[in-house]
C-alpha cells in the first residue's frame, strides 16, 4: 500500500513539475511571438514546400497503408487507401490551436500526433500523393478573414476530404466550387508538392 501511494505521490509531483514547465514555455512563446511569427511567415505561393510526399516518415506510413491490401493496386485499391489515409489523420492527428504562427511538416505532425487545421491537411496531401495519385490538392478559401481549407482529388471524379464534414464526391470541378460557397467575395487558392494556383 505504502509503495503504491508513494509512486502516485510521485507522478502528481512529475505533473505538476510538467505543468509548471509548460507555463514557463508559453510565457517564453508568448515573449517571442513576434521574432518566431518573423522566421516561420511563409508566402502563399511557399504553401507548395510544406506539403512532402517523399519524405521518410510519409512514405512509411503510405507503405503500411498500401500493406493492408493484398496487392496494392493503384487503379484498385487507390480510392479505399484514400479513406484509410483520411480516416487515420482524423483520429489520430489531434486538432490544435497554437499561440503562435509555426508551421509543422508533415513528419513532425506524425511524430507529435497533433497539429493545426493546415498542417492535417498537408500530411493528408502528402500522404495521397504517396499512394500514387499526383492530382491531390489543397483547396483554401478566404471570406471573412477566416480560411477554410480542404483536399480534393481526382479519380472518376472528384472527391472533397473535409475533417469538418465527410468525404463527398462531385462530377466537375465546378461543382465543387459551387459546394463550397465560392463567390466574388471569396479569395481561393491551391496547391500541392508541385504547384500553386489562385483560383479567380
Amino acid at each position: 500500500m505504502f509503495g503504491m501511494a508513494e509512486e502516485g505521490a510521485d507522478m502528481l509531483r512529475e505533473l505538476d513539475r510538467l505543468r509548471k514547465l509548460n507555463a514557463i514555455y508559453l510565457r517564453i512563446i508568448n515573449r517571442y511571438n513576434s521574432y518566431i511569427g518573423e522566421d516561420e511567415s511563409i508566402s502563399v505561393a511557399e504553401l507548395p514546400r510544406l506539403v512532402t510526399p517523399k519524405d521518410q516518415e510519409v512514405s512509411k506510413k503510405a507503405k503500411e497503408i498500401m500493406e493492408s491490401f493484398e496487392q496494392y493496386s493503384y487503379d484498385k485499391d487507390f480510392y479505399s487507401a484514400s479513406i484509410m489515409a483520411y480516416e487515420f489523420v482524423k483520429k489520430n492527428i489531434e486538432p490544435i490551436v497554437l499561440p503562435v504562427e509555426f508551421w509543422l511538416e508533415p513528419s513532425e505532425t506524425l511524430e507529435f500526433g497533433a497539429g493545426e487545421k493546415l498542417d492535417r491537411y498537408t500530411l493528408l496531401c502528402s500522404l495521397l500523393i504517396a499512394l500514387g495519385n499526383p492530382s491531390a490538392k489543397i483547396l483554401i478559401t478566404e471570406k471573412n478573414e477566416r480560411l477554410n481549407p480542404i483536399l480534393y482529388y481526382e479519380f472518376n471524379g472528384i472527391y472533397m476530404l473535409d475533417f469538418a464534414t465527410e468525404i463527398k464526391k462531385f462530377e466537375s470541378k465546378n461543382e465543387l466550387l459551387s459546394h463550397i460557397g465560392m463567390d466574388d467575395d471569396t479569395i481561393a487558392y491551391e496547391f500541392n508538392d508541385k504547384m500553386y494556383l489562385d483560383i479567380i
